[in-house]
């Protein structure tokens, strides 16, 4: 369910492009849409002419009263701020979009594909990270893992035992998104002697599990439903009521893609009602406000998107950046093309 990268044509379509021959690297002006991991700052600032948009409040319109809208020739932005109609039309010489996610869905791709702005992320690096961090979940709500940590800290072992937990290994999965990401989670739960299952726009050939054209019924199959998908219009509040009653008192939703994916309002008050067993959430809808009622349920593990968040998977995504755009201003191919 992931956007299909547009192959590398040779031919620049971007009519700002201008090649760099007699100007050194150091001159291109990046702009920063939003702090992110120190290192890729550091980075942008040793080989760029670095712009960041916070010191201006995070505005557009108060960066443009400081600043000549046409020294922007690249935005980095990443899963908070990205680049939008506004951002992409206040800058005439923007020539590419480099994102520090492999989500797109902060980025408006019609828009730089009209006016022939290149775009990368950064896949396949934060995949093994991502899918750690859903297994993680799992266990943590199975295996009440936070509660019980919590149950030593506060003594209350020495008055009685925690009590029992739930299975994880030999548990159905279900996949909703059967991509990079999801893959990966698929291989680690059948190291858990767990059956696959996954719901996707098509039947992937190179996959083995059982594939469910409706996702009510992947749903109705698994104990655990895992949420992998890329967001968009067609996926946003994927998870409603009718999924999460097919999954059930029982069942077990993880969620590592978007907030966006699941109806948070559904998801809470299944939660609140018993009419879902327990919930393990990297991602908000309104990221970093969180549910109240969620935050007092013994049953639901939360991470604040932290999904991607380790040292060498951060500075991997922030190499990644680095190079698409050395490779653009250079004239060279993108390593990992979107548009």
């Amino acid at each position: 369910m992931n956007h299909q990268p547009t192959p590398q044509t040779g031919k620049e379509k971007n009519p700002n492009l201008k090649k760099i021959s007699g100007l050194t690297m150091e001159s291109i002006g990046v702009l920063m849409t939003c702090p992110m991991h120190k290192y890729l700052e550091q980075q942008l600032e040793t080989h760029f002419n670095l712009f960041r948009l916070w010191h201006c409040n995070s505005s557009i319109t108060e960066f443009l009263k400081t600043h000549q809208g046409n020294t922007i020739r690249a935005v980095v932005g990443d899963t908070n701020i990205g680049a939008d109609a506004e951002l992409i039309a206040s800058f005439p010489n923007l020539e590419i979009v480099a994102s520090y996610s492999v989500g797109l869905d902060k980025i408006d791709l019609r828009k730089c594909e009209e006016k022939g702005i290149r775009v990368a992320n950064t896949p396949d690096v934060l995949t093994d990270d991502v899918a750690d961090l859903a297994i993680g979940l799992i266990l943590g709500v199975l295996r009440r893992i936070c509660a019980s940590d919590e149950y030593v800290r506060i003594g209350k072992w020495k008055d009685a035992d925690f009590g029992l937990a739930t299975k994880f290994s030999g548990k159905s999965v279900g996949i909703v998104g059967l991509g990079r990401i999801g893959t990966a989670i698929a291989k680690r739960a059948e190291a858990f002697g767990c059956s696959i299952s996954y719901f996707s726009r098509s039947q992937k050939p190179f996959a083995n599990y059982k594939f469910y054209s409706n996702i009510i019924d992947l749903a109705t199959s698994c104990q655990i439903l895992i949420v992998a998908c890329a967001l968009t219009e067609e996926t946003r509040h994927i998870i409603d009521r009718e999924v999460i009653d097919a999954l059930g008192p029982k069942g077990i939703l993880i969620n590592i893609g978007r907030g966006a994916h699941v109806d948070e309002t559904e998801l809470v008050s299944a939660l609140l009602e018993g009419r879902l067993g327990g919930a393990g959430l990297d991602v908000y809808e309104n990221e970093p406000e969180v549910p109240e009622e969620l935050l007092g349920l013994g049953n639901v593990v939360l991470q604040p998107h932290v999904g991607s968040d380790t040292v060498e998977t951060s500075d991997a995504m922030a190499d990644l950046v680095i190079s698409n755009l050395k490779a653009h201003f250079s004239n060279k191919p993108l390593l990992t093309p979107v548009i």
